[in-house]
């Protein structure tokens, strides 16, 4: 594939609002994970949250969309002048041909939570219940088309914790077939009863903050986080540094339900594709962001798959210490994170991990690392098989 440019970007998540916030807490080695306190959630865990989100609701003209999932969508356009850069953009190409793709998992589904709790006699919802501008997934995308006035194609995608992540190729093949000359491209997930409850009840919710590739690792710690990348063709006066996507991988194992292929068969196809789209071997990703839950089952099979696919010499990491499983928009964070890390040549600890599984075969990190990076992958794989990889780099 041509790469594509990530001409600008951000996220938002529980450790830090935009990209300064964020590189200095993964610099400090830090993890914002804190006991749960969220709605009326009586689990003994910790989680990921973004502090403020209930504080206010959307300005008025916005009032439709009202709910939490668009409300820390809300904050994450606002940083690193992203939504100026969207607008900026839609000058050079004209609204309808910059498209949105966007990743979820629940989208607003906490107002159904909270609708359900305020069921009329008959078990009807309440009038006040919006269906279409808070809990259908479409809802985000056509949220954040107002908010940033696009007009072009958009879509929503909804794979579990590879959502976000597929966005990029997905968008990636619209430019290709010139059906839109740029595309906004990421993900928002925050935190809901479903998730919270539904992971516990599959005993994958760990009791302390989680801690993957860990010997003792036991299960993980969801978050919350808005991401955000605006994609274009790559200029041809490209500044050195500028963030490019390389390539990207999809697959689809079926395997089960909610547990990945044992030996990461899907894992090891998405990263194979992943590769091959960049014309790139094995030697030349210099980190790896793994997608790293912190479960037995999945740091076990990523392991073997990416053993297989690059060997144990690639050192890497999961982030999620840091930031929590922020399930739907997790490959869009990860990606933000990666060109964070190729732009301080800085590869992140693993935070929490106290001591490595041994029987990992992987070069896993506990502490920072300084290193001139050129080329990073990120993994996410979804419940039911649904996994995706994507490689960045730089210009220059």
């Amino acid at each position: 594939m041509r790469p594509l440019a990530l001409t600008a970007y951000t996220a938002t998540s529980c450790i830090g609002r935009g990209l300064a916030a964020t590189h200095e807490t993964l610099a400090a080695q830090r993890s914002g994970l804190a006991p749960c306190a969220f709605e009326t959630v009586t689990l003994d865990t910790s989680v990921g949250e973004v502090p403020g989100l209930d504080s206010a609701a959307l300005p008025a003209e916005l009032g439709e969309f009202e709910c939490r999932n668009n409300r820390l969508a809300l904050l994450g356009l606002r940083q690193d002048g992203f939504a100026d850069a969207v607008r900026e953009c839609l000058g050079r190409h004209g609204r309808t041909r910059v498209g949105v793709w966007l990743g979820t998992s629940t989208s607003g589904i906490l107002e159904t939570e909270i609708a359900y709790r305020k069921r009329g006699p008959g078990g009807e919802l309440p009038a006040t219940f919006r269906y279409r501008g808070a809990h259908n997934t479409f809802s985000l995308a056509a949220f954040v088309r107002q908010v940033l006035g696009v007009a072009g194609p958009a879509a929503v995608i909804s794979s579990a914790c590879s959502s976000s992540a597929k966005v990029f190729a997905s968008a990636r093949r619209a430019i290709e077939a010139q059906l839109v000359d740029a595309a906004v491209v990421g993900g928002v997930d925050s935190l809901c009863l479903t998730t919270l409850y539904g992971f516990n009840s599959l005993q994958l919710v760990s009791r302390t903050p989680c801690r993957p590739f860990d010997a003792a690792r036991d299960g993980i710690s969801i978050g919350e986080a808005a991401a955000f990348a605006l994609l274009e063709r790559v200029p041809g006066s490209c500044d050195a540094g500028t963030a490019l996507l390389l390539g990207t991988g999809e697959s689809s194992d079926a395997h089960h339900m909610s547990t990945p292929h044992p030996q990461g068969r899907g894992a090891r196809a998405a990263m194979l594709a992943a590769l091959a789209d960049a014309g790139l071997g094995p030697t030349d990703i210099d980190y790896i962001n793994f997608h790293g839950t912190g479960t037995p089952g999945n740091d076990a099979a990523e392991a073997r798959a990416v053993a297989a696919t690059l060997g144990a010499r690639v050192p890497g990491s999961s982030t999620k210490g840091a930031t929590g499983h922020t399930l739907g928009a997790a490959g869009a964070l990860e990606a933000v994170i990666c060109t964070l890390a190729l732009r301080h040549s800085l590869m992140p600890a693993g935070v929490n991990t106290t001591q490595v599984d041994p029987a990992l075969e992987v070069h896993y990190l506990r502490e920072n690392r300084p290193a001139p990076l050129r080329r990073v992958l990120s993994n996410s794989f979804g419940f039911g098989g649904s996994n995706c990889s994507l490689i960045f780099g730089r210009a220059g």
